[in-house]
């Protein structure tokens, strides 16, 4: 069989990111060759995430001085690199968005899966806001006949970040009451998912009244104002006076986290999912030893999170049919940006379709 795959010309478009000027532009470039133990994916769509943003206002530190953004991809198998026996030109799959260092402590004892300094896609090598990507053969996943392209891209941080924050930091299980801040795109997968996990009662936090409702619909059992000065006395109400045993933090300022934290029970946790510049300012040392609270960061997923979510979607037990908020054209990515930007019509992703 052949591992070239027919119509692949020799230039693509591309998103390139500039980070001396703080640029975005399209541009022609030459298609990437799959190395050994890689693949070439010709992408079908590709997520628009806050961390990309982040990258764009310089909250992130840019690794490279230039690149291609996008880490949300679903694709097709286009070309095999020297060695690839375990894919096909043509298979549905979702690239994991991170490489090994190979440098690091935890990888030189070969627990990969653990590297210390873990490489991204589209922050230290080329990601998918183009019509081709290149990745490691190990580390892809393969989409369900019965999955829609545009539903698994999602699965690759929109859905796998959240999922790993509740089921591994978190480890939420049968009958912990959950408060979630901020229900916008990571927000909103955290209500479904600790409903999934068995999250009672599950109290959505936002400022924003639609998102509130979405919240609603998509499993939250109560939805509150953060602006609300009796917050912490509703809260109360709906938990029976226990308070909660986990809080996630989807938005990562400083206010969000104070709240998050004095809703808490006894030995409840606060999980930082959301990421800013400000500092967590969580309250006296009094109140955390005294009630043994706990605050966690997390970040990221591990790849097998993909391969369950992927299944839980062709089996029904996940719907996401109400995240896609939009789809627009590679040649209109900088209409996608603005649009995350300023939050049009409360998205809870907007896809890149090259």
């Amino acid at each position: 069989m052949s591992t070239d795959a027919p119509q692949i010309g020799s230039t693509m478009l591309a998103e390139r990111f500039y980070a001396a000027t703080r640029e975005v532009k399209l541009e022609q470039i030459p298609v990437p060759e799959p190395g050994p133990g890689e693949v070439l994916i010709k992408v079908a769509y590709c997520g628009i995430c806050h961390s990309d943003l982040s990258l764009i206002d310089g909250n992130f530190p840019s690794r490279v001085p230039v690149i291609t953004q996008g880490h949300e991809v679903a694709g097709t198998v286009a070309k095999l690199g020297l060695g690839v026996n375990q894919w096909q030109v043509g298979d549905r799959v979702i690239p994991s968005a991170g490489r090994a260092c190979l440098k690091c402590r935890n990888c030189l004892r070969g627990n990969f899966a653990a590297c210390l300094n873990l490489n991204l896609m589209a922050f230290a090598f080329d990601g998918g806001w183009a019509e081709y990507v290149v990745a490691g053969a190990i580390g892809c996943t393969r989409i369900p006949d019965n999955v829609p392209m545009e539903q698994a891209a999602l699965l690759a941080d929109a859905v796998s970040t959240p999922f790993a924050a509740v089921v591994r930091t978190a480890q939420v299980h049968l009958g912990n009451a959950v408060g979630i801040w901020g229900v916008g795109g990571v927000g909103t997968h955290l209500v479904q998912l600790t409903k999934l996990a068995g999250g009672v009662p599950i109290i959505a936090v936002d400022i924003n009244d639609v998102a509130l409702e979405r919240a609603l619909r998509l499993g939250a059992d109560y939805a509150f104002r953060s602006d609300d000065p009796d917050l912490l006395g509703k809260i109360a109400e709906a938990t029976g006076g226990r308070m909660l045993d986990v809080a996630f933090d989807a938005v990562g300022i400083t206010a969000t986290a104070r709240q998050a934290v004095a809703s808490l029970d006894s030995n409840g946790q606060v999980i930082t999912v959301g990421m800013s510049a400000q500092s967590i300012d969580a309250g006296s040392f009094m109140e955390f030893s005294l009630l043994r609270k706990q605050v966690k960061g997390h970040l990221g997923y591990q790849v097998q999170d993909i391969g369950i979510l992927a299944e839980l979607l062709s089996r029904g037990r996940l719907d996401l049919t109400e995240s896609i908020s939009e789809i627009v054209p590679l040649s209109e990515i900088h209409r996608g940006i603005e649009m995350l930007e300023k939050k049009t019509n409360n998205p809870i992703r907007i896809l890149v379709k090259p």
